[in-house]
């Protein structure tokens, strides 16, 4: 039903309400919201996604955003500023890998991955702090190897998890047949939404539950869980490929 009453006008001397929202004044018009022209939003978050460049101790700069809630620490538990937490971190990586190449064998393989993640936990850059390192870089959509990339060397910008996937595509499907593609495809799904940790070998039982509702059923399609595992361990190492420019 269309409100009766005209626009910013109110019903104040009456005994009888609005037959739209019943109330008297009535309530029906609101402003319309004003969307940004720039960002698409309202509020306008412009300046939330404003970057500022930092300069790390290899003396390249960083693109940061500008405005970002997330309050940083040192591994002492002491409160610091974003530029201090990337410098730290920047200085942390060199004792985990020594290259963009070394980074991307360990980032290619379950095992060798969790074992890194929990060496970089240890220094204190646990899933949280990771996680903040990723808005604070803008750069939530991308894969954790492309940001501790980023850290590591500054000329090489992260890329979202599709535009990984929509690269890799090609050679990790080249030699499935269609039910190994089938289940790859869904975990490859699973990995945009949510990000690497879909691709935790620990994960591999849930994702075939979700996916075929038992190991058994999954059994029938894809083969023995031995089969299985390799499948899931060696498409990353194409997922994690060096993308040609």
């Amino acid at each position: 039903m269309v409100c009766e009453c005209p626009p910013k006008t109110t019903i104040t001397g009456g005994p009888k309400p609005c037959v739209t929202c019943g109330q008297s004044p009535c309530v029906c018009y609101k402003e319309p919201k004003e969307i940004c022209s720039v960002c698409g939003e309202e509020p306008c978050s412009c300046k939330k996604r404003q970057k500022i460049k930092v300069k790390l101790k290899d003396g390249k700069e960083r693109e940061i955003q500008h405005m970002i809630a997330t309050s940083f620490w040192s591994a002492d538990g002491k409160p610091i500023s974003a530029e201090e937490f990337l410098n730290n971190l920047f200085g942390e990586l060199p004792s985990l890998f020594k290259s963009e190449a070394e980074l991307r064998t360990l980032w290619s393989h379950p095992m060798t991955r969790k074992t890194l993640l929990e060496k970089l936990a240890d220094a204190g850059y646990g899933r949280d702090e990771l996680a903040s390192l990723q808005q604070l870089i803008d750069a939530e959509k991308s894969d954790l190897f492309d940001v501790l990339e980023y850290v590591f060397n500054s000329d090489i910008k992260p890329i979202t998890r599709a535009a990984r996937v929509a690269a890799a595509q090609a050679n990790i499907f080249a030699l499935l047949n269609a039910q190994q593609k089938e289940f790859i495809d869904f975990v490859l799904t699973k990995y945009i939404e949510s990000g690497v940790e879909e691709l935790d070998q620990e994960k591999l039982a849930t994702l075939l539950n979700i996916k075929y509702h038992s190991l058994e059923d999954a059994k029938v399609v894809l083969g023995a869980v031995a089969n299985i595992s390799s499948l899931f361990i060696e498409f990353q190492k194409h997922l994690y490929e060096q993308i040609a420019a």
